[in-house]
């Protein structure tokens, strides 16, 4: 096994991207929303910037708004990554090719338009835009070759099977193209935290029979439940974006079930997808992490490449 097919690659963030990032994360300790992500992740973004987050709440306490931004901006340098570099790290992580979305299709076009072999689109689209949403996203589909949609529960705070979802779904499936749906618990105190619940898949699954669609983020804490909806569903793949690979084996993590029928009934189901951007680990890391999965060598093939080339029915 050598080649790799990574289904949730982000747009490597410029600097001013990252001097954004860091200051809302820091300067926003009570938030309820987005905010509340500083607790969760917060300390690894920092420990990537070489600080321990502490020292970077006391940074911003001692420092006018100005010169800690100046500070983060020397600080981010460490970690900028051009696009250039991004393939370079792509190409040694044996990634053939992968899948990036952005809430800005037009960025995600302009991103991929460099190396259109090794890089394809995944549109994403606002729910309550009705068929101006459709028309918008079916054209980044036929002008630039977009290859999936993504549907976020978690951004528009709706469920997946929301009537206002099955326009987007219905054109993804006219079109013979995936949807990945955010499916997992979210840190957003401003949205309940079922919002990407795995049993809101098994209804559009029923109504969409055709359509290949896939659960992203791996369902967890209710990894059960996205297994006996994947049982039910041969159409329903999963991938495991943004969790570090090597705590999906650890006992008591919650993913046990997965490793189970992952490896055996539902071997044809599972994608992946690194969601590096979330995890803040050089992507190389993460594949060796993937491959060393306790999986039968077979699988992990099936797993990594194999199940993704059909799901895209072997298009690249």
């Amino acid at each position: 096994m050598s080649k790799v097919i990574d289904l949730k690659l982000d747009i490597p963030p410029t600097a001013d991207e990252l001097v954004e990032k860091m200051d809302f994360l820091i300067s926003h300790k009570a938030g309820e929303g987005v905010a509340n992500y500083r607790r969760i992740f917060g300390p690894q973004w920092a420990s990537a910037l070489g600080m321990a987050f502490e020292d970077l709440e006391e940074k911003r306490e001692n420092l006018t708004r100005e010169n800690f931004r100046a500070f983060l901006a020397e600080l981010v340098q460490k970690v900028v990554v051009t696009p250039d570099q991004f393939l370079k790290q792509l190409d040694e992580a044996d990634i053939e090719w992968g899948l990036i979305d952005d809430p800005d299709n037009e960025k995600t076009a302009a991103f991929i338009r460099n190396a259109p072999d090794k890089l394809k689109g995944s549109a994403t689209f606002n729910p309550f835009e009705g068929p101006d949403g459709v028309a918008k996203m079916a054209r980044f589909i036929r002008e630039f070759d977009f290859k999936a949609i993504y549907a976020s529960p978690y951004l528009w705070g709706i469920r997946a099977d929301d009537a206002r979802f099955y326009p987007f779904y219905a054109k993804a499936d006219e079109m013979d193209i995936p949807v990945f749906i955010y499916t997992t618990m979210n840190y957003r105190r401003d949205l309940p935290m079922d919002i990407g619940r795995p049993l809101y898949l098994d209804r559009v699954a029923m109504d969409f029979p055709n359509l290949r669609i896939v659960a992203s983020s791996g369902g967890w804490p209710w990894v059960p439940e996205l297994i006996g909806v994947a049982r039910r569903h041969p159409n329903v793949f999963i991938d495991t974006s943004s969790h570090r690979p090597k705590y999906i084996a650890v006992p008591g993590s919650g993913f046990e079930m997965l490793l189970q029928f992952g490896n055996t009934l539902l071997q044809d189901q599972v994608v992946f997808g690194s969601g590096v951007g979330d995890l803040g680990l050089p992507i190389g890391q993460v594949v060796r992490e993937m491959k060393a999965l306790p999986l039968k060598d077979a699988v992990k093939e099936k797993w990594l490449y194999g199940n993704t080339q059909r799901l895209f029915n072997r298009e690249h």
